[in-house]
């Protein structure tokens, strides 16, 4: 019988405000390390994205939380995106939701006010969940300061080692104190990550969470389609169509904002997310993603660790990515907690060698399908409208800025100005025409044999073409 929160030593308000939201049994990785963090010790642990760690390190955070002085915190949270800032500290207060003299939670990011956080700094506050770079610039300007805090945790390490943050981070848990408790979670603890373990942490508990990567892992169904680089565009508004809301990825940041608009355009609407948008973009693209306004949010690889969207029935890598941890990280998006999702990889045939070795890595069978709809299961289309925006209202004395060119605005050009594909937007990234509904007309196609699980989705796909 697996054991329940209390019996881990979770506090009893916490456990009640978990109840409240029906969390009643430990994931593997919380009943692994609650023991540990919550008796003091450093703690470094493995686990994918979507395990559960985020309440696995919350809880401890929130234990034993005396009131902080102004501008000196007493717990601090390290993440590589603003984005997973933003989930974390949201996670934080609901677990301390209901109670008195409840921890004080700021999220320090950039895209936001700085004077908006300096104030909240100044009145105080217990917990930090901060992204390297805009902690860096507070603590220069002498608005916060790190020598009361016992206790960091290192969230998505690997990530920031891979976007460049791995030295910031190493000056700020120099600026706290020797004896804190330092706890760490990543995906994987080699490398850079193995390098802040072994300087920063005395004698941790590890734990690993092993992540399933297997066809069915999650009940997450994956399909790899060998498609033309003029028919991607149609088969991923389709899959969308078929499946339900959505996240595509891209390679570029350009890449996402034209997608998206030809995704619009095709009658499925479509926002954007990637680390030139400013933070009031990135959020007003969340929101409408999270609310159905938009059915597909296209994204970076900004998008892929740390960001949990309820209900998000599919991925479609519209560029596969290069590294294997990329696609299993980006693919954890759908099938979370239980629920089941779909997975497409969409193949041109210049990157079939490469998505082969990717294949391989994963532990899946070479080899690429056809574009097959029926293989993703007995969903209904949906006929899609795409829902009005109301417009922000502005002020009568405000001139109209510019609009911005680059991938940070719409349309993008380059550097003569020129914009990509034809004035009206309507051409692909290759020039050529999509239909006038946004798909390439549908062949008949014989239906494959399948099997499938209790809810009626698809586990077996078509049978792969040898490679």
């Amino acid at each position: 019988m697996s054991p329940t929160f209390a019996d881990l030593g979770v506090p009893s308000f916490v456990v009640a405000n978990l109840d409240r939201r029906n969390i009643s049994s430990p994931f593997p990785i919380q009943a692994a390390t609650l023991p540990d963090l919550l008796g003091g010790r450093d703690v470094c642990g493995r686990a994918p994205t979507g395990s559960g760690k985020t309440l696995a390190f919350g809880i401890p955070l929130v234990t034993n939380l005396g009131n902080s002085a102004p501008r000196h915190p007493r717990r601090l949270v390290l993440v590589p995106t603003r984005e997973l800032a933003s989930q974390v500290s949201a996670e934080i207060r609901q677990l301390t939701g209901g109670m008195n003299n409840a921890p004080r939670v700021e999220a320090i990011y950039g895209g936001v006010s700085l004077p908006k956080q300096a104030k909240a700094l100044g009145r105080g506050v217990d917990i930090v969940v901060a992204c390297p770079g805009r902690l860096a610039d507070l603590i220069n300007q002498r608005l916060i300061f790190l020598d009361a805090v016992d206790m960091v945790v290192l969230d998505e390490a690997d990530r920031m080692a891979d976007m460049g943050f791995i030295h910031e981070v190493k000056r700020l848990l120099d600026q706290c104190p020797s004896d804190r408790q330092t706890v760490l979670f990543s995906a994987t603890l080699d490398g850079e990550v193995d390098e802040l373990i072994r300087r920063y942490q005395h004698d941790p508990a590890r734990h690993e969470v092993e992540e399933r990567i297997d066809a069915d892992a999650g009940d997450a169904v994956h399909h790899f389609w060998q498609v033309d680089r003029t028919d991607r565009t149609a088969t991923t508004a389709e899959v969308v169509t078929h499946v339900g809301p959505t996240i595509v990825f891209c390679r570029t940041k350009r890449g996402a904002d034209r997608l998206a608009r030809q995704l619009t355009t095709a009658g499925v609407p479509s926002a954007a997310i990637h680390g030139d948008r400013s933070q009031a973009q990135r959020e007003r693209a969340l929101a409408e993603f999270r609310s159905g306004r938009a059915r597909a949010l296209v994204a970076t690889d900004v998008a892929a660790r740390g960001i949990h969207v309820d209900g998000v029935a599919g991925v479609v890598h519209f560029d596969p990515p290069a590294d294997h941890k990329d696609y299993v990280h980006r693919s954890g998006r759908t099938a979370r907690a239980g629920s089941d999702g779909v997975v497409v990889s969409l193949v041109i045939p210049e990157l079939r060698k490469d998505v082969s070795q990717l294949q391989r890595k994963l532990g899946y069978p070479k080899g690429l399908d056809s574009v097959d709809l029926m293989a993703l299961g007995d969903a209904v289309p949906m006929v899609i409208t795409p829902a009005p925006v109301p417009a922000r209202p502005r002020p009568a004395n405000q001139n109209r800025r510019p609009r911005p060119s680059g991938s940070g605005g719409a349309p993008s050009g380059d550097r003569n100005g020129n914009r990509n594909g034809s004035r009206n937007g309507s051409r692909n990234g290759s020039g050529n025409r999509p239909s006038s509904n946004g798909a390439a007309p549908a062949t008949a196609r014989k239906r494959p044999k399948r099997t499938r699980n209790s809810k009626g989705y698809t586990v077996t796909a078509s049978k792969s073409q040898a490679s």
